[in-house]
């Protein structure tokens, strides 16, 4: 035997025919890389430092490699001082060409079994901590870590466009995020919304990123709200108040989008949602200011048609200012009793303060009442001629539940002290007491 075989091969020593073939030279490098299957798999395609290499490819394995030199004979034959990177599949460039073999080359390890990613050497200089993903050299380069490319942010789901090309990465990459952060404007200039929030999180309605302070938003066209009259001067949190509805987008008016299409407003559109709080009436006139006010003033031109209300105007009532009758703003409590305007100084109550029964809106001082009809007590004898008063002596509910009997009134003049009880009709008549039916 020509000698012993290095330590690696030592166990293939005792049959030739492991690397040998018989009359068969061609054949020992085929057998070479059936053990070496890496390196077969690299001169098939070309890569890693057998297969980059054309001169290495045509070349049987023994040129190189030989063996029968004795157990410690390093057949490999490496050169590091004089080794060309530039033949494997990691050339050396920048910061790399002066790096120490051994701060990649382990001991223990295989060269080929190198690291070939920047993560795996500088994992603990990385401050993205892999949540960029591992392709670090797309924004660094190895001649200085430090130094960055410019990174094309228009290939994610956020491409960046007018003013945000200019705000710095850690602005919106806090603590090193890039996975799942909100895209929505509020999200990053919460702080900077001067409407806190009221207009909702739709930014993009009103504002664009060029020119953040010019408002875009058509009132008239993109909502079922057009501002007319003194609605054209007011302030957008005015209306738009916190916790009274938000502004929620559909296709809306813009510098690339028809005119035509409008935007929802959630906003409640009725006058008392916003003027609430400027409601005379206290709520007590409805929700539907229009029917008296107009937007372009709000005391300007008021109009009322009182005939649609419980208490139509006629009469001398229809010539009567407002307030002499709503003394208060607060119409829907006034009254309608004729006594609550009209004092009852003569009556005082005595008449059941009805004063429509006798009296009509034309003229207080013509009054009209037929005690038969509206009582069933016909007025006859010496009634007939007494005022009112003379037996309607104190309050009443009902004119017709004053008075039901003699005595009642005459119990005065009753000379029979009640003996003969209170039916003074059975020998007294209406016309003279005095004068008896019997004898």
């Amino acid at each position: 035997m020509p000698g012993p075989l290095i330590e690696g091969h030592a166990k293939l020593q005792k049959n030739c025919k492991n690397c040998h073939k018989n009359f068969d030279k061609s054949s020992q490098a085929r057998l070479c890389l059936d053990c070496h299957k890496k390196v077969a798999v690299d001169l098939s395609q070309k890569k890693g430092f057998h297969g980059k290499r054309k001169d290495i490819s045509a070349t049987r394995c023994k040129h190189c490699h030989t063996d029968h030199k004795g157990r410690d004979m390093d057949i490999v034959g490496l050169d590091a001082e004089a080794f060309n990177h530039d033949f494997t599949d990691f050339a050396l460039k920048g910061a790399h060409k002066v790096a120490e073999c051994s701060n990649c080359h382990k001991p223990d390890k295989k060269h080929r079994e190198a690291p070939g990613q920047c993560v795996d050497c500088h994992k603990k200089d990385e401050p993205h901590q892999t949540r960029l993903g591992k392709k670090c050299q797309l924004c660094h380069s190895e001649e200085n870590w430090q130094k960055t490319k410019p990174y094309d942010h228009d290939k994610t789901k956020f491409p960046l466009k007018d003013t945000h090309k200019k705000v710095a990465c850690n602005a919106c990459h806090i603590n090193e995020q890039y996975k799942d952060l909100p895209k929505t404007c509020v999200s990053c200039h919460k702080l900077q919304d001067v409407h806190g929030g009221q207009l909702g999180t739709k930014c993009q309605s009103c504002h664009r990123p060029d020119k953040w302070k010019t408002v875009i938003f058509d009132h008239d066209k993109n909502t079922r709200f057009p501002l007319t009259g003194k609605h054209k001067q007011a302030l957008c949190k005015s209306c738009h108040k916190k916790g009274a509805g938000e502004i929620s987008e559909l296709p809306v008016s813009g510098p690339n989008q028809s005119p035509r299409k409008t935007l929802n407003m959630k906003k409640p559109r009725a006058c008392i949602a916003c003027h609430g709080k400027d409601d005379v009436h206290k709520g007590q006139l409805g929700k539907d200011c229009a029917s008296c006010h107009k937007s372009e003033g709000w005391r300007k031109d008021i109009s009322f048609d009182h005939d649609l209300t419980r208490f139509p105007l006629i009469g001398l009532h229809g010539v009567v200012p407002c307030e002499e009758c709503h003394i208060t703003q607060s119409f829907k409590t006034t009254s309608r009793q004729c006594a609550d305007c009209h004092k009852d100084s003569y009556h005082k109550g005595r008449l059941d303060g009805q004063c429509s029964t006798c009296h009509n809106p034309n003229s207080w001082q013509l009054w009209l009442f037929d005690h038969k009809k509206q009582t069933g007590s016909p007025l006859g004898g010496a009634h007939a001629a007494l005022d009112c008063h003379a037996c309607h002596r104190s309050k009443a509910d009902k004119i017709g539940t004053s008075i039901q009997n003699c005595a009642r009134c005459h119990k005065k003049d009753d000379v029979h002290d009640g003996k003969f009880g209170p039916r003074c009709g059975r020998c007294h008549n209406n016309t003279k007491f005095n004068r008896l039916k019997i004898r």
